[in-house]
């Protein structure tokens, strides 16, 4: 049985087919989705639950109180066979409580000192909200105690005594006292920032051993992060840098900061970034550009006043000076 012919229609030939650059990318099914330096991130900055909370306090009381009856257990028994060795054991168990008494201390006074950074933060808040100058002067003469110690900034601190008393609104006054004392302080911590975003692209890019990225970029932040905090007067021990740590991560994961990728990169190093490199190296520049996030933050977090408008360090500008080179480098 035969059939007529068949008609197909094409459409209006006068419409020029699209353009082949605005096609969708294909997906690339290879590349994980998130790297290791975003899924440290975020495990890190979860919160653990009640349950598991209560679990380690009890376990770390239990754990404590049986080491402590055991060596005393094991002192006494020991002064009743061997008085004076049992004696001396006994001197160098007293020494080593005394010397965790000062260590926990010298902790306490790191996690206080860090409380005072958020305490003048959040009152330099209240009076840039209210523009209530007396409360301003106040965060002054606070944040001048703060750095009394510090020479590199004894010429900041008599430049806003000087001329704290010509400022007439609390902004103005607070915009003064970031000039004078924080200025010089956030350009030190962008080029900490720059470094370890820089050192974390380079490690990934270059390393190939298994997990080398994530003890990198973990130890890289952790280091940058307590320089961060110690430029800025901070000084965290080790519970007050867990603290921190936590603190500037979950701040990153609340803004969504931790989800970088070409959006990022593509206007700093132009193109489709991530598509034209290497599978390798693209991660290590999404590493290193989450590193420069993460060191922003902890500028934020760290900082006793608040960024100003304007003074807040681009995440973009940081990225591209501590990656660009090395951009230029491998190409």
């Amino acid at each position: 049985m035969t059939q007529g012919p068949v008609l197909i229609d094409l459409g209006d030939e006068t419409t020029p087919p699209p353009p082949v650059t605005e096609a969708p990318a294909v997906p690339d099914l290879d590349r994980p989705q998130g790297t290791a330096m975003q899924a440290a991130a975020r495990v890190a900055a979860r919160r653990p639950s009640r349950l598991a909370r209560w679990f380690w306090g009890l376990a770390l009381s239990l754990l404590g109180a049986m080491v402590s009856l055991t060596a005393w257990s094991w002192v006494n028994d020991l002064i009743a066979r061997v008085p004076v060795l049992g004696w001396a054991m006994a001197a160098l168990l007293a020494v080593f409580v005394l010397v965790c008494g000062l260590i926990a201390l010298r902790e306490l006074a790191a996690i206080g000192r860090l409380g005072r950074i958020d305490g003048l933060r959040r009152a330099a808040d209240a009076a840039l909200a209210e523009d209530n100058l007396a409360q301003a002067r106040a965060v002054c003469a606070r944040l001048d105690g703060f750095y009394r110690g510090r020479e590199d900034l004894a010429w900041g601190r008599a430049r806003l005594t000087e001329r704290a008393g010509e400022q007439f609104d609390a902004a103005t006054l607070l915009a003064l006292a970031e000039e004078t004392l924080l200025a010089p302080l956030d350009a030190v911590a962008q080029r900490e920032v720059e470094a370890a975003a820089r050192r974390v692209a380079t490690v990934t890019a270059l390393v190939p051993m298994a997990l080398a990225d994530v003890a990198t970029a973990l130890a890289s932040s952790l280091r940058m992060i307590r320089r961060v905090a110690e430029i800025y007067g901070g000084r965290a021990g080790v519970l007050g840098s867990w603290r921190l740590t936590r603190a500037v991560l979950s701040h990153l994961v609340a803004t969504g900061a931790v989800a970088v990728g070409d959006d990022l990169l593509e206007p700093v190093l132009g193109g489709s970034v991530l598509s034209k490199l290497s599978r390798r190296f693209g991660e290590g520049l999404v590493n290193g550009a989450l590193t420069a996030r993460v060191g922003v933050a902890a500028m934020e977090v760290c900082r006793p006043l608040p960024f100003s408008g304007g003074r807040r360090p681009s995440v973009r500008k940081v990225v591209r000076r501590a990656l660009t080179g090395l951009m230029s480098k491998s190409g």
